[in-house]
């Protein structure tokens, strides 16, 4: 029988980015494989989060530039 190691899989030279959303660091990863460039969120969680800000500030640069 054989015994795996705990550490036999480890990636330590894999490419990161840091989400503009949480400022976390994320690692690349095999689905992100050929469109790596284009990613730019960590999860779906911080990309509709980043959405949510985005449409909160054009609201407010709205009423901003309203002259009632």
């Amino acid at each position: 029988m054989r015994t795996r190691k705990a550490s036999m899989h480890k990636k330590p030279f894999l490419p990161e980015k840091i989400c503009p959303v949480c400022q976390r660091p994320f690692q690349w990863r095999r689905k992100w494989r050929l469109n790596w460039e284009a990613v730019r969120y960590c999860s779906h969680a911080c990309q509709k989060r980043r959405a949510t800000a985005i449409d909160a500030h054009q609201a407010v640069m709205i009423k901003e530039n309203r002259h009632d």
